[in-house]
Formats: C-alpha cells, sequence, structure tokens
C-alpha cells in the first residue's frame, strides 16, 4: 500500500463522533466522500466515511459505525492517510512532482525536494549543490511535467539560478 498524508484531525465538532480535519489537498472531492477509506495515526487505524460536509476551513467526516464524541477523542491530532491505489485522481498531485529532476535550458537545474502551498500559488522547492531555489509552479513559468522520466521542464527565470 501506498500511503498519501491527507491532513489532520484537529479536533472534534458536536457530540455524535464528527471530526474536523485540517487538509490542503488537491481532489478533495475524490477523497472526501463517503464509502471512502481513511486511514489514521501512526497505525494507520481503517475507518471508512459515512458523512461528509464542509465548514469554513474543515472537512468535517463521521465515520461508519461511531456515532458518539467518546469514540472519536483518541483520532484528535492524529495524521490522515489514504491507500493512493484505492483513489483515482483526474491527474498528478502537487505531491507527486517531489524528487523530480528540473530542467532550464536543457540542463539540470536539481530536484524538487519540497512544495510550499501559499495563498497565491505552490512553489517548487528546488536543491542543486546545497543551494535552495524556490520556483512558483504556475503556467507562466512551468513548460512541462514529465511524470514518465520525472523531468519538470521550466521557462528560463532570470537570476533564478545564478549566484551573482
Amino acid at each position: 500500500m501506498e500511503y498519501l498524508y491527507v491532513g489532520d484531525i484537529v479536533n472534534t465538532h458536536g457530540i455524535k463522533g464528527e471530526v474536523r480535519i485540517l487538509s490542503d489537498i488537491e481532489y478533495k472531492d475524490f477523497i472526501f466522500k463517503p464509502g471512502v477509506h481513511l486511514y489514521i495515526g501512526k497505525k494507520k487505524e481503517k475507518q471508512t466515511i459515512e458523512k461528509y460536509r464542509f465548514h469554513k476551513i474543515y472537512d468535517m467526516v463521521i465515520f461508519e459505525g461511531i456515532h458518539d464524541i467518546n469514540d472519536v477523542l483518541v483520532f484528535k491530532g492524529e495524521p490522515v492517510y489514504i491507500n493512493r491505489e484505492e483513489v483515482v485522481f483526474p491527474n498528478f498531485l502537487t505531491q507527486d512532482l517531489i524528487g523530480m529532476d528540473v530542467i532550464c535550458l536543457d540542463q539540470n537545474q536539481g530536484k524538487v525536494t519540497d512544495i510550499i502551498h501559499t495563498k497565491a500559488q505552490d512553489l517548487l522547492v528546488v536543491l542543486k549543490d546545497n543551494h535552495e531555489y524556490m520556483i512558483p509552479y504556475v503556467d507562466a513559468f512551468i513548460q512541462k511535467v514529465d511524470l514518465q522520466h520525472k523531468r519538470i521542464y521550466i521557462e528560463y527565470i532570470k537570476g533564478l539560478f545564478d549566484e551573482n
């Protein structure tokens, strides 16, 4: 199984076993729906979504067979995962970009080591020769993502990789 981090259970809501999940994952409509399995905590305890709703900034979930706050208190503060093999996404996730080579002007400029989510756009953190560079993940800079060869082709951005 390939587990994919979805978010964290930050609290409970009400007394009927509903939990608040804080998540910024893409394609929530493919994850948070009845019948989908979530895996909670370090032990990856399997729970099935019975009901889902969005409230403020939270993904609110009730699990099958759990209808009491006392049964979900143990989940508070725990990370939530899905099994990547159980959910089919319409496209790749930005998390899939981690580990890919960044190519600019036919030269390898390093590997994506992390993705920073901001309100404006995502930033790719690229490591090359112990230096980190941040590339906006926007159409103006990203030419092509080659999943098969694990490469991201970017437009030349003056001064981005220059040390001077």
